[in-house]
């Protein structure tokens, strides 16, 4: 099956449209310095109208199996971004996330092409439109195949912002209450978990602009305030205040950050001061 057959429908998000161009010339110039990138761009990226097209087909090669094939599974990313293109904006604004922060990437291609933290982050965002519109099962379907195939594993009902930088993604574990609000980072091995076996609204809930370090567990309905910073390895069990970083087992404050943690990306900790 050619991608232009893959099942997607163009759908114009004005956000997204510089993001594209960008990728777009960033392939053309991977393909001048090495021939063999012709074919993978000639398959994931020089066929698509827009950013939309490009991201569902790209998810479909990776999420199909023989229980959901993939135009099936191309249609149902089509529709979507067609009943919410604001899912394509928030994955413009993820990818800028990406090349603002993370030194591994200084473009927008590498991440949209290689990165699965990405990846399972925009798959994610379709189960969860399943998941609001009822389909609870699809939606189920979905997440498994984002942990087999990325192996991050995001509850359908978790509730993502958008300026969100997933590094690495490996072990990422988000439950079914936690919320994510915008422009957070995040590292391998995070879990967003319960305590126990606690109903109702039992995730963390985490703020705009939080830092959090690799291997971090943060338990509980608690609150990370916005611009705080949660060391590697750490273990949550209360609310951190705003601007505040916390480390250790289980984690307590160790200083305090003037900026908004996931943008400045320091995951140091010893020139943090109290008080």
């Amino acid at each position: 099956m050619s991608e232009l057959a893959c099942g997607m429908r163009n759908v114009f998000v004005p956000q997204a449209v510089e993001v594209w161009e960008a990728i777009t010339r960033e392939a053309a110039a991977a393909v001048a310095q090495d021939r063999l990138m012709g074919r993978v761009v000639g398959v994931l990226v020089s066929p698509h109208a827009d950013l939309a097209s490009a991201m569902g087909c790209l998810l479909a090669r990776k999420l199909h199996d023989d229980a959901v094939d993939r135009p099936t599974m191309a249609g149902l990313i089509s529709d979507a971004y067609e009943d919410e293109p604001d899912i394509v904006a928030a994955t413009a604004a993820d990818l800028l996330a990406i090349r603002e922060r993370d030194p591994a990437s200084n473009d927008l291609m590498t991440p949209f092409l290689f990165f699965k933290g990405f990846q399972a982050l925009q798959a994610h965002r379709v189960s969860h439109w399943l998941w609001r519109g009822g389909r609870i099962h699809i939606a189920r379907h979905m997440q498994s195949r984002i942990s087999e195939v990325f192996a991050a594993d995001f509850h359908p009902a978790a509730r993502m912002g958008r300026g969100i930088m997933i590094d690495h993604g490996t072990s990422l574990v988000i439950g079914e209450t936690a919320v994510v609000e915008d422009d957070v980072s995040m590292l391998q091995e995070v879990t967003l978990g319960g305590t126990g076996k606690e109903c109702g609204d039992r995730h963390p809930k985490v703020r705009r602009g939080v830092l959090i370090g690799a291997g971090a567990k943060i338990l509980g309905n608690v609150e990370i305030g916005e611009g705080a910073k949660v060391g590697a390895g750490s273990i949550v069990l209360d609310d951190v205040a705003p601007f505040t970083t916390v480390v250790g087992v289980p984690a307590r404050p160790v200083g305090r950050n003037t900026a908004m943690a996931a943008l400045t990306m320091d995951q140091t900790w010893l020139h943090d001061r109290t008080g």
